[in-house]
């Protein structure tokens, strides 16, 4: 119990004294995966859009692959990455395995379906009449469609929170495309997995507290922008 105290101790220590390689790994981190859902959030949106709103053949087959996807596990999709990527895989010559654009790569892969499937539903549940009306009152398409995502921002902000918070923690597919090499693709999960295996508990539990924090900060946030979007009756 005096270990755990003296590591706990010690991780706060660390992040208020600003320790340089710990907050090295966080910067990656969060570069890494805010950089991916940028990526992702646009694409995901038209294509919630187009399952929700449009009229297609296999429409209905893409939003249960859509779904089926979710529960896919993030070593998968860093396995099926790393053979793409790999020196004999297709996309070798591109030479991006253990770099950060590969495990934005990965991360992407995560978050994509998360996005388009809650954002589905989002616009789904919404009322269409905000689309229709927008376009007849003479507005572009673009702009009907930033009427519609504004009109379900709520929901919509829910699932970036949500696709954020999938890739922030995911460690399977970071450390098989990153390498885990230090200072460059080690972030947050990767070196609490390296950390604790080593029994450096300080720097696990230093890293695991900035996740917990950004949870609560995220959550938080997402409630209050919720609490200003309810009907007062």
């Amino acid at each position: 119990m005096e270990t755990l105290s003296a590591a706990t101790y010690q991780a706060v220590y660390l992040l208020f004294t600003g320790d340089p390689a710990l907050w090295t790994i966080i910067g990656i981190s969060f570069s890494v995966s805010l950089r991916a859902i940028v990526y992702a959030t646009p694409l995901a949106l038209l294509t919630a859009f187009a399952l929700a709103y449009l009229r297609f053949p296999g429409r209905r087959l893409l939003v249960s692959i859509f779904n089926t996807a979710l529960s896919i596990p993030a070593v998968v999709v860093g396995l099926t990455l790393y053979i793409l990527l790999s020196k004999a895989g297709p996309l070798g010559e591109w030479r991006l395995l253990f770099t950060q654009e590969a495990m934005i790569m990965g991360q992407f892969c995560l978050c994509f379906p998360l996005l388009v499937a809650m954002s589905h539903a989002a616009l789904q549940s919404s009322d269409r009449r905000a689309w229709e009306t927008a376009l007849t009152l003479g507005a572009s398409p673009l702009r009907a469609f930033l009427t519609l995502l504004h009109e379900n921002r709520f929901g919509l902000v829910g699932a970036i929170v949500a696709g954020f918070g999938r890739i922030i923690a995911e460690v399977g597919s970071s450390m098989m495309l990153g390498g885990n090499i230090l200072n460059y693709t080690r972030n947050i999960p990767t070196a609490i997995a390296l950390e604790t295996s080593k029994g450096s508990f300080a720097e696990g539990i230093a890293l695991g507290l900035v996740l917990l924090v950004m949870a609560l900060v995220l959550n938080i946030l997402l409630g209050q922008m919720q609490g200003k979007g309810e009907v007062i009756q």
